[in-house]
């Protein structure tokens, strides 16, 4: 009991911090401290490190080089400070499945946590260090050269990012939990995946705006003080709900897969 009330504190102290280095606003640090609650319930300290390791090379690529993004970022929903939207876009799943191991006490529960987080560790590389290619990415329906930031671009670096992204995440679950060659593959090539469903819900189902003020194409509702446009996309499906669904459904299809082949 009083192991648990420290690291709850130390949980929510970690959320002030982030509000304090700006990588989490003060709903987002809500948001953070919640899901770190729910996952130290499911799988404790062990949990709590690879949702760290996650949020912390996240918020280090977020950050870095950020003044060559600046062009880029006037394209996206988001910059690098996290609302309680994207902390639950990119945790919520593995909070989800946390309570439900808690209850079930099942392996596959476990893989299937890892692999959220995999996914969206590969997700968030590809997007903060793709970004920083010299060369133009390509759009995903076409393979024709587009520009930086369009949900739906791939590049050669970002892809290079996206598998260590999920590598990282693999290796050290694998590490903490105690897992098998096999689950380090399983969890690193879903993980990897997830970042491909997320790139090919951006091009074909999110939604995009046009500012109505400079022209520009971009993912938020509102740009130069007026509403924008939409003229794609689907209205619920923005960046936030593209993030939750490429994991969740990532975790899903590794939880199969497990099932019904191993």
């Amino acid at each position: 009991m009083i192991q648990n009330l420290i690291i709850i504190s130390i949980i929510i102290l970690g959320g002030f911090a982030g509000y304090r280095e700006r990588s989490l606003s003060s709903d987002g640090a809500i948001a953070a401290v919640a899901v770190g609650v729910a996952v130290n319930f499911g799988f404790g300290l062990k949990g709590l490190f690879l949702l760290g390791l996650f949020f912390a090379t996240s918020s280090f690529w977020s950050k870095y080089k950020s003044s060559a993004k600046k062009e880029i970022e006037e394209k996206l929903a988001k910059g690098a400070t996290r609302d309680w939207r994207q902390v639950l876009a990119n945790g919520g799943s593995a909070a989800l499945l946390s309570i439900i191991y808690f209850i079930q006490q099942d392996m596959i529960w476990l893989i299937g946590f890892i692999v959220c987080l995999a996914s969206s560790n590969s997700d968030t590389w590809a997007s903060e260090i793709g970004t920083l290619s010299k060369r133009k990415p390509v759009y995903i329906r076409t393979f024709k050269p587009i520009e930086k930031g369009t949900s739906g671009a791939i590049s050669l670096l970002g892809t290079a990012a996206a598998l260590f992204g999920s590598m990282l995440i693999a290796f050290a679950g694998a590490w903490l939990f105690h897992l098998g060659i096999s689950h380090i593959f399983i969890i690193f090539l879903f993980g990897f995946l997830g970042n491909i469903i997320d790139t090919l819900f951006g091009a074909y189902y999110q939604q995009v705006y046009i500012c109505n003020e400079c022209g520009i194409e971009t993912e938020k509702k509102v740009h130069c003080q007026t509403v924008a446009r939409r003229i794609k996309g689907y209205h619920l499906v923005d960046n936030d709900m593209v993030n939750f669904l490429s994991g969740f459904i990532a975790a899903l299809l590794a939880m199969i897969f497990i099932y019904f082949i191993t």
